[in-house]
């Protein structure tokens, strides 16, 4: 078991939300559904909880009602290696979800994710302080993140 699991607060829609993260991530599955008995709150035979996995990642969902809801203050990154994973995840984390900026988007439950390149790091670690900031800049101009428009900031500067 991992020592810190996210636990996602949903209203009523945990195991649909559950089923569209596992089939959006490779590497993903459903680990198991728990249900209200007669003691409730929730109606007896409903789901209560959905433990799922993302890329070895452990997390689970509650059917907690409409008492809470998702905001930007937290997020979940998703490292991409080239483009085409870039746009694969951006489109189908955005379906029936918003772009927000600078590689953030809202899911269609609101939860809040960002897209990144790995490369993003690197660049804006790198020791030269105008490649960073050229980066940065490029990037505050772009919702799905554009690699080779941030690559040919890096290189320019």
């Amino acid at each position: 078991m991992q020592k810190i699991t996210p636990f996602l607060w949903f209203d009523t829609q945990a195991e649909e939300a559950a089923n569209f993260y596992v089939s959006v991530f490779r590497n993903s599955r459903i680990l198991g559904i728990t249900r209200y008995g007669e003691s409730g709150p929730g109606p007896a035979g409903s789901v209560m909880t959905v433990a799922f996995e993302i890329e070895g990642q452990e997390f689970t969902a509650l059917n907690g009602g409409p008492v809470f809801k998702f905001n930007e203050s937290i997020s979940f990154v998703v490292n991409c290696e080239t483009q085409e994973e870039i746009d694969d995840m951006w489109a189908k984390l955005t379906d029936g979800g918003k772009e927000v900026e600078c590689g953030w988007l809202t899911d269609r439950y609101g939860v809040s994710w960002q897209v990144v390149p790995t490369a993003l790091q690197e660049m804006l670690l790198d020791t030269n302080p105008a490649k960073a900031q050229s980066v940065m800049q490029a990037l505050m101009t772009m919702k799905k993140l554009d690699l080779a428009a941030l690559r040919k900031a890096y290189e320019a500067a």
